[in-house]
């Protein structure tokens, strides 16, 4: 397969998270297996005519995008599997189509890419797809996320989409403080790192360096600047998955690094937190609450595991009332909270109890929904693991 990619108009040049968007349109083709060869046209002159001229002794399929658009890479994987001709109109305005190279002579003249689909349209040569049909659920964001195509000829079209798919890429199901707390901070940091085409593993780094200088910090009892690293880390937690996936730049080390970090580095949060509030060292009633409670940490992480594993898709993706759920359950961010509520009060050693007993109810309830739900789906539920 080619593709052909219309960029005569300056806004293909614009930069939306530090990307033209030609850049990342090539971005999103690179992904494809096996990578097409990709024609960018700057030329002026109709489009048809210059899309005709550069495939000329070419054959087979060409995809014919307009560098003004920002397409859903899982639209652009459809169409490069579809073995027959499609036409694609999304509701944002994009437009595209993948045409066989000796059709293209019946969109000759035409001035713009939609003028070219128009014509192949017309003559038959192309059939319409509807991208909304395309299964819209992403495992890694637990939601579903429609497919998307933004036509952007401006500033204002510009600022719309950004914020679309700054929101578009929230996980449908998290703790309240990166529901609600963190949004506005986190889109300031996202939109600046990615004007400074800052790479979102350095960001991981950042956050993983925060996240171990907390440790001692929390343990001999500075609390203040260990909540500070542990605030700061928590926040560019978010940061980092959401750059990833709006700079097309997620990768397998870039997952296992944040997914990594966020399972290794709770517990020893909590025994730190533990150990400071001690005041008899490792005979301690609250280092052994310390140890109990990493150890219901391992046990509700297994339970989330089994329940992935047994219906394609994490348990708090499976009903509303999960999702909701997820938001105040026992995890890093809700305990932060409750911790730093205690201490401020002065009440530590409550507090740490109180994390405790909720992680244990957590422990319990994510069990108790594992086997509810198997009972009631006796055959694993499907899931697409598509990437807004």
């Amino acid at each position: 397969m080619k593709v052909w990619i219309d960029a005569a108009d300056t806004a293909a040049h614009e930069r939306l998270f530090g990307l033209t968007l030609v850049e990342r349109s090539r971005r999103a083709l690179a992904r494809l297996a096996p990578a097409p060869l990709i024609v960018v046209s700057t030329d002026a002159g109709a489009a048809g005519d210059r899309l005709a001229r550069d495939m000329a002794g070419s054959t087979g399929t060409v995809l014919v995008l307009d560098g003004r658009d920002v397409i859903d890479p899982r639209v652009i994987a459809h169409l490069a599997a579809e073995p027959s001709p499609r036409a694609v109109a999304l509701p944002e305005g994009a437009r595209l189509a993948l045409a066989r190279v000796e059709d293209l002579a019946v969109a000759a003249g035409a001035t713009d890419v939609d003028a070219v689909v128009d014509g192949l349209r017309a003559a038959g040569r192309v059939a319409d797809f509807d991208a909304q049909g395309l299964p819209g659920f992403v495992v890694n964001l637990r939601r579903e996320v429609p497919a998307y195509g933004y036509r952007l000829t401006d500033l204002t079209a510009r600022a719309a989409c950004a914020r679309a798919m700054f929101r578009a890429n929230y996980k449908g199901s998290t703790d309240f403080l990166t529901k609600w707390v963190y949004p506005p901070l986190v889109w300031r940091l996202t939109r600046w790192a990615g004007d400074a085409r800052l790479h979102p593993t350095w960001v991981t780094i950042a956050g993983i360096v925060l996240a171990f200088a907390a440790v001692p910090l929390f343990a001999t009892g500075a609390w203040v600047p260990g909540l500070a690293c542990a605030y700061a880390m928590s926040v560019l937690d978010s940061v980092d998955g959401k750059l990833a996936r709006l700079t097309l730049t997620d990768s397998p080390l870039g997952n296992l690094l944040d997914h990594g970090l966020d399972i290794v580095h709770p517990p020893l949060w909590y025994f730190a937190w533990a150990w400071a509030l001690s005041d008899q060292g490792a005979a301690s009633a609250i280092v052994l609450a310390g140890v109990w409670l990493c150890v219901v940490y391992v046990l509700d992480r297994l339970i989330l595991m089994v329940a992935k594993a047994r219906f394609k898709r994490g348990l708090h993706a499976m009903t509303p009332l999960d999702g909701a759920v997820r938001t105040v359950i026992a995890r890093r961010n809700v305990n932060l909270v409750i911790m730093t509520v205690g201490l401020a009060l002065g009440h530590g050693v409550a507090a740490f109890v109180v994390v405790l007993a909720w992680h244990v109810l957590t422990a319990l309830w994510h069990g108790a929904r594992t086997l509810w739900l198997a009972a009631r789906s006796p055959r694993p539920l499907s899931a697409t693991a598509g990437r807004p």
